[in-house]
């Protein structure tokens, strides 16, 4: 049964799905009793992680960084599962270096592409969905390491700013988008140190993981956003971090 106060099931996009924390996130979603449409780049893996979190959640191919192929996404949803009413956003990945004068052109233009591009071309896709939707939602994960940015990450949380502020734009854009007779939408950034999860828990016994959130209680924490008013979501900053 659907979580949400007034029993509706929402069709909810889990981007970057491939992942631990796609797989959880979907996983947690489909249990909500919501409909999952979980997307990656590579058909082999994401096919896997959609069995791997069960029924309910159906596997689609796409890179994210490209426009064209995002369009394509939205229409194949669209036939499979419905119109969609969230998105949330778990591209990303990891770059660092020693200090700025080593920040390479290769590790910007990887993060620049997986934390930026995929985000905006996402958001541009489905932003009217999500904005007429009476429980339309867009979450991105973030890092805390952007409330005291050090030389060693300047690409990373560089990357991760300018993705936290097209999110807050969009949330402007909700707001508007209600005023003038749409629906009820939300967008957020969640916030955390590192994500963990029992794979890497078992590969690094030696490691506590300190200030890390699991990827359960990251999906417990989106499966609440789509039932909390979204009022008293919209533009938030969600720290998840212990």
């Amino acid at each position: 049964m659907s979580q949400l106060p007034d029993g509706t099931a929402l069709t909810v996009l889990v981007a970057g799905g491939s992942g631990a924390s796609g797989i959880a996130v979907a996983r947690a979603l489909a249990a909500a009793g919501h409909r999952v449409a979980t997307v990656g780049s590579d058909a082999t893996r994401i096919k896997a992680a959609a069995g791997e979190a069960g029924d309910g959640v159906t596997p689609f191919t796409c890179d994210l960084a490209e426009m064209a192929g995002v369009r394509r996404l939205r229409d194949d949803v669209g036939d499979a599962l419905g119109t969609v009413d969230a998105v949330i956003h778990l591209v990303g990945g990891w770059r660092g270096a020693t200090g700025i004068a080593d920040q390479s052109d290769d590790d910007w233009e990887f993060l620049e592409r997986s934390a930026i591009t995929t985000l905006r071309n996402v958001s541009r896709v489905f932003f009217d969905d999500i904005a007429a939707s009476t429980h339309g939602r867009f979450a991105m994960v973030s890092s805390t390491s952007l409330d005291k940015p050090t030389a060693a990450v300047a690409s990373y949380v560089a990357a991760k700013a300018a993705a936290e502020a097209w999110t807050m734009a969009m949330a402007d854009g909700f707001r508007k988008a209600s005023k003038d007779g749409g629906g009820q939408a939300a967008a957020v950034v969640l916030a955390v140190k590192a994500l963990v999860d029992d794979g890497l828990r078992r590969k690094h016994p030696e490691r506590s993981f300190p200030g890390a959130t699991d990827v359960a209680d990251l999906a417990a924490a989106v499966v609440r956003l789509l039932g909390t008013p979204a009022a008293e979501l919209n533009g938030a900053r969600l720290r998840l971090a212990d």
